[in-house]
């Protein structure tokens, strides 16, 4: 069986690597139609491999990339001590935790995937993911709640230097895993009825249960801005989150969507932007996929967004 009737591709006779893809470049080629000027249309695919090291161990997966389109098509069982010593000589990930392939692996895949008799070295991936429940399984705001004490975070964006965020999350006890992974702050959530939006009673943040895709700053700044011009949910004072409000809807174990998120939340927002500012330079975000908070350039590849207001604002 050849590699492309082992993954469902239809009559392709054989799949062309584009080695020259690195997941930095993704957003540029394939959401902004920028970068390297490759794509002519929406119908063309591009295949290449990177290791996604999000979770322990590393994996070795090629993808299927298309404009504003993406599938993993498979893992590929290399050897762990290799994908390991790529991941590593490449240095740490300041945004997400994808990793181009370097000279070993290629000259391992050309030999040990690409070529026939490979199928015991490639794990098709189930691309069909579950459709998100409408449903979120919380009470609603009429119904009989236990009493909460609320707390008063911040709402307006800062500058925050990297050394303040242990304070910032620990002042309230929030879970976060690299600065506090024993936070014992629980929030408290309702559904608004409305298939859109939760609210958090205790910090009264109204939440965005989905968001937009990956883009840069600048774009999330816009999508704000489209958000409140057609009234999301009936409200135009969305904003993006601040550090704290963010910090509060971190739960200390993953759902089973694989965020530290309460369930009711999209998993296409894995990691998103937040109003704060790295001081002195780059913006800070919350990873839901890690449960920490992290800073990065708000360029390539930028990162999600989700919104947020002040009930009853």
């Amino acid at each position: 069986m050849g590699l492309c009737e082992q993954l469902g591709l239809g009559n392709q006779q054989s799949l062309t690597i584009d080695w020259d893809i690195t997941p930095a470049d993704t957003f540029g080629i394939f959401e902004s139609w920028g970068g390297k000027v490759r794509v002519r249309n929406k119908r063309e695919r591009y295949y290449y491999f990177y290791i996604d090291a999000w979770e322990a161990p590393a994996r070795l997966l090629l993808m299927e990339r298309g404009v504003k389109y993406a599938r993993v098509l498979a893992q590929i069982i290399a050897p762990q001590a290799m994908i390991d010593r790529c991941v590593a000589s490449q240095g740490k990930a300041l945004l997400d935790k994808s990793y181009a392939v370097d000279a070993a692996l290629k000259e391992w895949i050309v030999k040990e995937v690409l070529e026939p008799g490979a199928a015991a070295k490639v794990l098709p991936v189930e691309s069909n993911l579950p459709a998100e429940e409408a449903a979120t399984g919380l009470p609603g705001k009429d119904d009989a709640l236990p009493a909460v004490t609320p707390i008063a975070l911040r709402h307006a964006p800062a500058f925050i230097r990297e050394e303040e965020v242990a304070a910032i999350v620990t002042a309230h006890n929030f879970f976060e895993a690299q600065h506090n992974p024993n936070g014992t702050f629980v929030h408290s959530l309702i559904d608004n009825h409305d298939t859109l939006t939760v609210t958090e009673r205790i910090s009264g943040v109204m939440w965005q249960r989905g968001g937009c895709d990956i883009t840069t700053h600048r774009h999330v700044a816009a999508y704000v801005q489209a958000q409140n011009a057609a009234r999301f949910a009936g409200y135009s004072d969305w904003r993006l989150p601040t550090m704290e409000e963010a910090l509060a809807l971190l739960v200390p174990r993953q759902n089973t969507k694989g965020l530290y998120l309460h369930p009711c939340f999209s998993r296409e927002q894995p990691f998103i932007f937040l109003a704060d500012e790295r001081k002195p330079g780059g913006y800070w975000f919350i990873d839901f996929k890690q449960g920490k908070v992290f800073w990065a350039s708000g360029t390539i590849p930028g990162g999600f967004g989700r919104l947020c207001r002040t009930a009853g604002g």
